[in-house]
């Protein structure tokens, strides 16, 4: 077990082995994937957060500048260049920028957390990052930064802020939970799906863009897309992925990839 590249004691040790089923205020959530993490970087770590629901990281921007930050599903609370920010729902992939800072901390929300815990909807922030005092009122964010400054570490205050938000948030609707539970094991189709749950599609299609930014069928692509890439990463042949995740053929998880990350498997998966 790595200790803490913060505070470097036992307690608050970065693994990857985070619970696949959490509970946030009474809902059972679901990590975006059964398989091995796909936030691959040199310099990237993460670990459980003390809020189910979530898991906390750093990424040294001194080690890798080049990897991008691909959709998943997720939104985060960071603290970035002496800031809090929100990094909203992603349609395709970020690049971080020229002036990027030494290091980045954030907390990642599974999908459908944060809006709820934000108090401000999916869509709002998609494809952005905008500083937290632009989506919370002046006290919301003055409390907030007290709330992290008194903190021992930016991953600590990034949670304290996070539990605050939870003891007045609104419980996850378990249609959320279970939108994502569905579309993650890649056997359900968006029809069948609203079909179960008892939602028209256009229904359908509200929930999400409330939940996580974007419709179903966005949602489940993306989480697809990181199920063949956390496959790939772990060795397993392009076209056996392409097979178990349900694309037509290896071409088009090619060209899936490329659609949202811009960049070919080759470039993503490197040498």
């Amino acid at each position: 077990m790595q200790h803490c590249i913060e505070c470097n004691c036992a307690r608050d040790a970065f693994t990857h082995d985070v619970p696949n089923m959490a509970c946030f205020n009474g809902s059972h959530l679901t990590r975006p994937g059964d398989l091995p993490d796909v936030h691959v970087s040199q310099g990237y770590r993460e670990r459980p957060s003390r809020l189910p629901g979530a898991v906390v990281w750093t990424r040294d921007m001194t080690v890798d500048v080049a990897t991008p930050v691909l959709p998943d599903g997720c939104m985060d609370l960071l603290w970035i260049n002496g800031r809090l920010a929100i990094a909203g729902p992603d349609t395709r992939a970020y690049h971080p920028t020229a002036d990027r800072p030494a290091r980045v901390t954030g907390i990642r929300f599974f999908p459908g957390v944060a809006p709820t815990l934000l108090g401000v909807p999916a869509h709002a922030l998609l494809d952005g990052r905008p500083d937290l005092a632009d989506v919370w009122t002046l006290a919301e964010t003055r409390r907030a930064m007290r709330l992290f400054e008194s903190a021992p570490s930016p991953t600590a205050g990034l949670e304290a802020i996070a539990h605050w938000r939870t003891a007045s948030a609104d419980p996850v609707d378990l249609i959320v939970s279970r939108i994502v539970t569905e579309l993650r094991s890649g056997t359900t189709t968006v029809a069948t799906l609203a079909a179960d749950l008892g939602l028209g599609p256009r229904r359908l299609h509200r929930i999400s863009l409330t939940a996580f930014g974007y419709g179903p069928k966005i949602l489940a692509r993306i989480l697809r897309m990181q199920r063949a890439l956390a496959l790939a990463r772990a060795g397993t042949p392009l076209a056996e992925t392409a097979a178990i995740t349900g694309y037509s053929d290896q071409p088009h998880l090619s060209r899936e990839i490329r659609d949202f990350t811009g960049l070919s498997l080759t470039e993503l998966l490197g040498p």
